[in-house]
């Protein structure tokens, strides 16, 4: 019985690493945020910020952050009023009917579709995942996010599964970064995505809105990053000040002692 079990697991293991090895390795980009002193680029955040409001907002929602949170990128109280108002929100009047309202600061970002089965089903029944967590959610969160928005092409001609040519469905993309490489997300960023981008910036080609919207929704999974990294440097000083303070006493107090 015991033989049976580990050679199930070990089956499934050999089958699960099959299937994640026919995706290529993410990229290994460099972001501001990386490491112990690690800082979100403001700038960025903004642009990333415009890239899921034109792009990705249409399919995606971002129901755990609020409103009020897109000062921290940058943004002044009146921006980021503004990036709501563009939303309506139903709001209870005082005569008990449901009326709409223009987004606020206090609200949180307004989904795409009023539920997830009305999502399903605007999108050949699969429903696009929030993306409020989505960098923490993925293994290698930014480099893979990143990659796969910037992996789409056509397929490779010597393309087989068990030995014959394959082919994509109607509705099905290939991306090299997607394991199996067969995604129903059509490529999000093209080279004919508008995105306006501040004149004093880069242009928006779609490595650098790929790059700036996976900065912003790394923002958005961590907005707290920052303030833990400040926190930990601040601990380790204490630790290694208490250390040396340690140290002397314990000189001072056994310096007698043979």
């Amino acid at each position: 019985m015991r033989l049976a079990i580990a050679a199930g697991l070990a089956l499934a293991t050999l089958s699960a690493a099959a299937y994640a090895a026919e995706a290529d390795k993410p990229k290994s980009e460099s972001w501001s945020f990386d490491g112990v002193f690690g800082r979100y680029d403001r700038a960025q955040l903004q642009r990333g910020l415009k890239v899921y409001t034109t792009v990705c907002a249409s399919c995606h929602g971002l129901r755990q952050v609020h409103y009020r949170n897109l000062v921290e990128v940058g943004l002044t109280p009146s921006e980021a009023k503004a990036v709501a108002a563009q939303k309506e929100v139903d709001e209870i009047a005082d005569d008990g009917q449901i009326k709409k309202r223009k987004a606020d600061l206090k609200d949180r970002f307004v989904s795409p579709f009023p539920n997830v089965q009305a999502a399903a089903a605007a999108n050949n029944n699969k429903a696009p995942p929030d993306l409020s967590l989505i960098v923490k959610a993925r293994e290698n969160g930014a480099n893979y996010l990143y990659s796969l928005l910037t992996g789409y092409g056509a397929p490779p001609a010597d393309w087989k599964e068990d030995g014959k040519p394959k082919k994509l469905d109607t509705g099905q993309h290939y991306n090299k970064y997607f394991p199996g490489h067969v995604i129903a997300m059509s490529p999000p960023l093209t080279a004919d995505t508008s995105v306006e981008y501040p004149k004093d910036g880069p242009k928006p080609t779609v490595e650098q809105m790929a790059k700036d919207v996976t900065a912003f929704l790394a923002w958005a999974a961590e907005p707290s990053m920052e303030d833990r990294k400040r926190t930990g440097i601040k601990v380790m000083l204490f630790l290694l000040i208490f250390v040396g303070v340690f140290f002397v006493i314990y000189r001072r107090v056994w310096k007698d002692v043979h």
